[in-house]
């Protein structure tokens, strides 16, 4: 989606925000023992920490990562959209483990076990949050944000073509 790099910082900060926002919102309902009103407030309070790791993590690491091993079973000429949920499938598999990590030594007591747990309480649902609902409404937003850009990309392709 994000052909420019400015584009990209935009798409991943809105990735990170949300995803990371979602994912609070989870560990602290866990943490609480339910949702409640006062879990989406309490959830702000970790987001200034997690959200920009997440970016930095995402930006400079992992999605480079994410794409070449998503085209180890995934081909160019395959549907977009499939290669958008294979590249969306190896984020999530790399980075739940990490930000479970760093949750864990920010937030809890740090053990292992502590980590194994949350990383493995956090996986099902990064992945159904990332595939389902985060991941679909931030490309509606990147679409929205930079609707004329790409119309005007649209274009120029197609007059390339012909």
């Amino acid at each position: 989606m994000p052909k420019t790099k400015f584009q990209n910082v935009v798409f991943t900060a809105i990735m990170a925000i949300i995803m990371v926002y979602g994912m609070i919102v989870y560990n602290v309902a866990l943490a609480t023992g339910g949702v409640e009103n006062i879990t989406f407030l309490l959830a702000l309070h970790e987001l200034p920490i997690m959200a920009p790791i997440a970016f930095v993590l995402e930006f400079f690491l992992v999605e480079k990562l994410a794409v070449r091993l998503a085209f180890t079973f995934m081909r160019p000429t395959d549907r977009p959209q499939f290669i958008t949920y294979a590249t969306s499938t190896m984020i999530v598999c790399i980075m739940c483990p990490v930000m479970s990590l760093i949750a864990t030594l920010l937030f809890k007591e740090p053990s292992f076990g502590t980590w194994v747990q949350t990383f493995g309480c956090n996986l099902p649902m990064a992945l159904l949050w990332q595939l389902l609902y985060c991941g679909p409404l931030c490309r509606l937003i990147f679409r929205v944000l930079f609707r004329k850009q790409l119309a005007a990309d649209a274009e120029a392709a197609a007059a390339a073509r012909a």
